[in-house]
């Protein structure tokens, strides 16, 4: 999908259209801090542009999910701090992610995909992965006529646009969508390996990540091109054998893996990084109040999905940047926010919180179909887990301290 987070905001803001936009920032209501200027007898679709806040106010260290076109050609980009951001184009309207109507969005634009295309592998809130093989039609001009039906499907049902690539394989696939941004089809050939993909940077393969790329730079290797060039072995020696091996396979465009439409998650978590550093003593009821509601959503992602966990942990990330994780697996698979809260509270009782905090995440593993033998079988007795009820207060007692 295309600036997907700041498309769907534009449906609400129409106004916005052909302006730089980010989406990201703190926590609060979409229309919020706007709501009062809308015109009396009027609509979202009223509020004067200049109502609405701009990015060279922003103060915090938010992330941008996502930016509009008109902000990208400034190099306002996804993962980008505001704060970066607004030094390069201050004039960007900011405003924050509402979830709830992207995953609307998300799942009704794969749904239409689905009734045109039924083999999808879905990649994210934003992206799919679809096999054409065997679709009626799907191999007319080279998967053109079907990227067509399929861009038009969810744009007149939704009004959001989306860009496809069309290749022999995923690797290359997640490549090309990239070529005609926004609203663009590309279809590119197992001929056009080396006009086409060889000359793009190796960041570009789904995989080559900042510091593999760092070190690639540092060895002379710019181009997907250049790195076909190296020897297995060589690449081998300088990545280890499995990433070497599998940098020579994609550099020479080869992909071997299925469309894949059923996965089973690993694990689901939620985190969040706080406007300013957070102390578990100076700040402890707004810490513990985000701590909560963290727990709480997982366990709404949890049950939503139909899924319960048995290994719930949380993540840290101090004012220094280090990150410190625990663990713990519970007596019985649970989706049960009390549950979470508790364990993951006595998670925190293994961390030092003596230094200030960036970020805080909660997250539950070891998952199952809520409805599977597994999840429901019986504990055995005296197998179990289960902490007594004296620890399990002491242990409340102890997380309520913390936070």
């Amino acid at each position: 999908m295309d600036a997907f987070f700041a498309s769907v905001e534009l449906l609400r803001y129409p106004q916005l259209k052909g302006l730089p936009v980010v989406i990201g920032g703190g926590r609060r209501k979409v229309d919020e801090a706007i709501m009062r200027h809308v015109p009396e007898g009027g609509t979202l679709a009223d509020i004067p542009v200049e109502a609405f806040p701009l990015l060279k106010d922003y103060v915090g260290r938010g992330v941008i999910t996502t930016a509009t076109y008109p902000a990208r050609v400034f190099g306002v980009g996804s993962a980008m701090g505001m704060m970066k951001a607004a030094k390069l184009c201050p004039q960007a309207i900011v405003l924050p992610v509402d979830f709830d109507e992207v995953r609307r969005f998300s799942r009704q634009f794969k749904g239409i995909i689905r009734d045109i295309a039924p083999i999808m592998e879905d990649r994210g809130v934003d992206e799919v992965y679809i096999d054409f093989t065997d679709v009626p039609g799907g191999q007319r001009e080279g998967g053109r006529v079907l990227a067509r039906l399929i861009q038009k499907s969810i744009f007149e049902a939704t009004g959001l646009t989306c860009s496809i690539g069309v290749a022999p394989n995923k690797l290359i696939a997640k490549m090309a969508s990239e070529f005609q941004k926004p609203n663009g089809i590309s279809v590119v050939y197992e001929s056009d390996l080396q006009t086409r993909i060889w000359p793009l940077p190796c960041r570009k393969v789904n995989g080559i990540g900042p510091k593999a790329d760092e070190k690639l730079k540092r060895l002379g290797i710019e181009t997907i091109g250049q790195l076909a060039g190296c020897e297995r072995e060589w690449l081998i020696a300088n990545f280890g054998k499995a990433t070497g091996a599998w940098m020579h396979e994609v550099a020479w465009g080869r992909d071997n893996r299925p469309v894949v439409t059923e996965s089973e998650p690993v694990s689901m978590s939620r985190e969040t990084t706080f406007e300013r550093d957070l102390h578990a003593v100076r700040d402890r009821a707004e810490l513990g109040a985000i701590f909560t509601h963290l727990c709480e959503k997982v366990a709404e992602d949890l049950q939503r999905k139909g899924y319960v966990g048995k290994t719930i942990g949380i993540k840290l990330r101090y004012d220094d940047f280090k990150i410190a994780t625990r663990d713990q697996t519970v007596a019985s698979f649970t989706a049960d926010g009390k549950v979470i809260r508790q364990t993951a509270g006595h998670c925190l009782r293994r961390v030092s919180l003596e230094r200030p905090l960036r970020l805080l995440g909660v997250r539950v593993g070891t998952l199952a179909k809520a409805d599977s033998p597994e999840a429901t079988a019986p504990m055995s007795e005296g197998t179990g887990l289960r902490t007594p009820s004296r620890a399990r207060t002491k242990a409340q007692d102890t997380t309520g301290s913390l936070f």
